[in-house]
């Protein structure tokens, strides 16, 4: 099973580049964050409580999270692998996704992250909430919570996977055709 964490910050270009993996690969494409919007968009018990945290740049709680990513995995039968995108964002969730996988035999094949400069993910976010919708990428605050919380805790996340030999960076910047090449090169080496 091909089982990847594509890693970024927000704005780097998860989603636009899971879709595109997810037709090369034949993986399913398990995001956090559409998860949550669609249990807020549901108004469901966890998806108000996700969006107390999400409305202030936050992170939803590990053990929130990781009960519902738990569950959506398991709804898949003889999958080809996952691509786990917006998670694990603390070292608890990348720690707690491990031991998950191995109570299944399977393992995370490559953490891949997107290297993107700040101030793009800034133009990026801002286009987003204009174009999409995104009520969370349309305040410069927000956008910079989001990118600091990142930074303070999400980004440490990728020492974990360095510590495994598990780590790949790859280059966020230039066309979203270029970015998806460097990917596959990527993957295609494991």
């Amino acid at each position: 099973m091909l089982n990847l964490v594509l890693f970024g910050p927000p704005g780097a270009g998860k989603g636009t580049q899971s879709t595109r993996l997810v037709e090369k690969y034949g993986l399913i494409h398990l995001s956090t964050g559409d998860v949550f919007r669609a249990n807020i968009k549901g108004e469901t018990e966890l998806g108000v409580l996700a969006k107390s945290y999400m409305d202030k740049g936050q992170l939803v709680p590990d053990e929130v999270t990781i009960k519902m990513l738990k569950s959506e995995v398991m709804k898949y039968e003889n999958p080809k692998g996952f691509i786990f995108d917006g998670f694990p964002r603390t070292n608890a969730q990348a720690d707690a996704l491990d031991h998950f996988l191995e109570e299944i035999d399977s393992s995370i094949s490559q953490m891949i992250s997107l290297d993107v400069e700040e101030e793009e993910l800034k133009t990026r976010l801002a286009n987003r909430a204009k174009d999409s919708g995104r009520v969370d990428d349309a305040d410069p605050k927000v956008i910079q919570n989001r990118i600091s919380v990142y930074r303070a805790e999400t980004a440490p996340v990728k020492e974990h996977y360095k510590k495994q030999g598990k780590w790949t960076k790859v280059d966020g910047l230039g066309s979203i055709d270029d970015i998806t090449e460097r990917l596959f090169s990527a993957i295609d080496k494991l």
